[in-house]
Parts: structure tokens; C-alpha cells; sequence
């Protein structure tokens, strides 16, 4: 039995010819199914194809914003490193100042030795090391627990030291350190001969030589103690400064401040005189600490 045909006609332009061809029915559709075949795999090719290009663009995409990411996180590793170093100075010059004003130093704050001190790699915004990634976040959480550690270490440390220093503060103020009148000094502090009986004789203070009615001025911050007279230094003005420490101010001629009343060092507190038992106008100035005369030059600074 013959194979049953399909016949193709062509119909070509012009006046040619038409012209038939005779194909085999199953070979026909071999073709067809072939064709078809073909066409799909093609597009399933062509949208796959696509499928890639996309997925390639994104994973390009992903791979500069996980560069990008790396080196945001290396900055920002750089900065805690960098605070960190601040951090070591600052305790390092609070050390100074509390050895400064007698406070026990601080202990060495030995974790603060920086993110990448050990490793420098970890800082390669490039590295491909997921360990070295995950050792770098590792660091930085530590890193920051310790600042935070020792930021509340040192604002308790602060605490104490600025009140060390308010306390040394208040005491500086508190202590005679200028003259308390501009002259030349007739008698020193310690043993003399007498202007009066010509024996030796304990001096507990300065004499200090100038013109009627300077002024003299407080050598230290306090408060004036008392004002009075007597027959050998004449009209006295006593200030308490604190911390045991005592000024006497004698042969006046005028208080200008009152009993009670606070002053400042450098503050006029009275005019010189000549009251008392006294060969010209002077001061006798005293210096005493708890209670026992002491050379006044040892606390004059200028």
C-alpha cells in the first residue's frame, strides 16, 4: 500500500510556472513536529536567556552594595578604633592629673588595644573571608561594650577628681601667696636684737616699710576673724583662711573691711599705720599654721 503524500503547491510571482511538491504524509509531520520542537526549545532559551541577564545584573548589583556595605563597616571599625585611641589618651591624662592632686592612678585599660591591631586584614573592604567578615562585627560589639564600660568607669572617676580639685582649688585660694603691701622689709622672721631693749628677742612675723597710709591687701581668700588693739601692735586685723592657716595684720592705721565680713586675696583690707609700740610706719605682717608662727616668705609666690 503506498504511504499516503501530501502535496505542497507553490505559486511563484510572475508568469512562471506553479510547481508541486509531493511529501510523504509522515515525513510532514515529522517536519512539523520538529519544527514546533525547535521553536519552543528557542524560546525557552531566549526567556531563560533573559532570566540570567536579569539575575546576573542583580547579583552584580548585590555584589557592589556588599563592597559598599564592607566599607562602611570598615569606616566605621576605623572610628571606634579611633575613639578608642581618645579614649586611652584621656585616661592616660586623667592619671596625670589624679597623680597631680594625690588620687590613686587609674588601672591600665588594656582592651582598648584597637579593632585591628592584631589583624590588619580584617580592614580590606575587598576581603572575600566570610571569617575575617564575622571576626571584624566580633570586634566592634566588644570594642563598643568596652567604651561603654569605661565611659561609665570614668564619669565616676571625674566625679572624684573634680571634687579633689574644687577641694585643691579652694585651698590655693585659701593660701597667703602675695605681699600684702608694697615696702621693703626692716625686720625679718626669727630671732633679732630689739629696737627697743636691745635684746634678743623672737620675731614671729615681717616688718614691712613704706609710706603712711599705703595700702595693704589680703594675701589669701577668708574671712576677717577680728579687729582689735593693743599696746604693742597697735590695731590688729586677723583673717582665717582655713585649713589652719591664720593672718595678722598690725600696727594699722584703718581697717576697711569689718569683723565677719569674706574677702578675696588682693582685696584692700586696711591702711598702713603706725599704732603701737612702733619706730615708723610698717606692717607686721604673720603668717600661722595651726596656730604656730611660720616664715611668710615661705608662702609668698612673687
Amino acid at each position: 500500500m503506498a504511504a499516503k503524500k501530501i502535496t505542497i503547491v507553490l505559486l511563484p510571482d510572475g508568469g512562471r510556472k506553479v510547481r508541486q511538491i509531493k511529501v510523504p504524509r509522515f515525513l510532514f509531520i515529522l517536519l512539523l513536529i520538529c519544527t514546533v520542537t525547535i521553536s519552543a526549545v528557542f524560546g525557552w532559551v531566549m526567556v531563560d536567556y533573559q532570566a540570567m541577564r536579569k539575575r546576573a545584573s542583580r547579583l552584580a548589583q548585590l555584589q557592589k552594595e556588599n563592597v559598599q556595605q564592607k566599607q562602611q563597616l570598615v569606616t566605621l571599625a576605623q572610628k571606634i578604633d579611633s575613639v578608642n585611641n581618645k579614649v586611652r589618651e584621656l585616661g592616660e591624662f586623667d592619671n596625670k592629673l589624679r597623680t597631680m592632686v594625690n588620687l590613686e592612678s587609674s588601672p591600665d585599660n588594656s582592651q582598648f588595644i584597637g579593632i585591628g591591631g592584631s589583624d590588619p586584614s580584617l580592614f580590606d573592604p575587598h576581603s572575600t573571608s566570610e571569617k575575617a567578615h564575622r571576626k571584624l562585627i566580633r570586634l566592634m560589639h566588644k570594642s563598643l561594650d568596652n567604651l561603654e564600660t569605661e565611659i561609665s568607669v570614668q564619669r565616676s572617676e571625674k566625679s572624684q577628681l573634680i571634687g579633689r580639685l574644687e577641694s585643691q582649688k579652694s585651698m590655693l585660694a585659701s593660701t597667703p601667696s602675695i605681699w600684702p603691701v608694697k615696702g621693703w622689709i626692716s625686720s625679718p622672721f626669727g630671732y633679732r636684737q630689739s629696737p627697743f631693749t636691745g635684746e634678743r628677742e623672737f620675731h614671729s612675723g615681717l616688718d614691712i616699710c613704706s609710706k603712711m597710709d599705703s595700702p595693704i591687701e589680703a594675701s589669701a581668700d577668708g574671712v576677717v576673724a577680728s579687729i582689735e588693739y593693743d599696746d604693742g601692735h597697735g590695731k590688729i586685723l586677723v583673717i582665717k583662711h582655713g585649713y589652719g592657716l591664720v593672718t595678722r595684720y598690725a600696727h594699722l592705721d584703718k581697717a576697711l573691711v569689718k569683723k565677719g565680713q569674706a574677702v578675696k586675696r588682693g582685696q584692700e583690707i586696711a591702711l598702713m599705720g603706725n599704732t603701737g609700740r612702733s619706730t615708723g610706719p610698717h606692717l607686721h605682717y604673720e603668717v600661722l599654721l595651726n596656730g604656730v608662727p611660720v616664715n611668710p616668705l615661705r608662702y609668698i609666690l612673687n
